[in-house]
């Protein structure tokens, strides 16, 4: 039985995920950091991460302790696309549900060294997708994130994930 949410967060989006889903489910939501003081080794979780070069941050450390039974990844990307790479690059195990939830963008909230290495990947992708002449709907949205910054968490990108919950035994 699924016990709680756990996320581990770096502008906010996967943390503001993690508070839409506890708010619909009814499961406690702690970061990666606090659930160790609350959650038993070994208990079923939901575990929510940002994407960095399309891995989810802290999935490894959390499936080292905890049950996962599914995965929600957060990023630029539009929600549901990039599963593939993310489930392989995370090595999320294919009997795992992964979820792609697009989050916020916005380069000054990023704490660390992703502030500098988002910048520069804004600068050069954003160069390149500005010039493409064929650009699809997806790159449109894309470029216009990387430019203007992006308020994406949104309720109804939760619905997979959801329906998935709602499903379990």
């Amino acid at each position: 039985m699924i016990e709680s949410i756990v996320y581990t967060s770096n502008t906010g989006s996967a943390a503001q995920y993690a508070k839409l889903l506890s708010e619909r489910i009814g499961l406690p939501v702690y970061s990666l950091k606090d659930a160790s003081k609350v959650l038993p080794r070994g208990a079923e979780i939901i575990y929510i991460g940002w994407i960095a070069a399309s891995a989810v941050k802290g999935y490894a450390k959390a499936a080292k302790r905890y049950r996962i039974r599914a995965v929600c990844a957060v990023g630029m990307g539009r929600t549901g696309t990039q599963t593939e790479i993310v489930r392989r690059k995370a090595a999320v195990p294919a009997n795992i549900p992964l979820f792609t939830l697009q989050g916020n963008f916005d380069v000054k909230k990023l704490h660390g060294i992703y502030r500098p290495m988002m910048a520069m990947m804004v600068k050069i992708t954003g160069k390149s997708l500005a010039a493409k002449k064929d650009r699809t709907p997806e790159e449109d949205e894309m470029l216009d994130m990387m430019l203007r910054g992006g308020e994406r968490v949104r309720p109804e990108h939760l619905s997979a994930v959801l329906d998935w919950y709602r499903a379990q035994p």
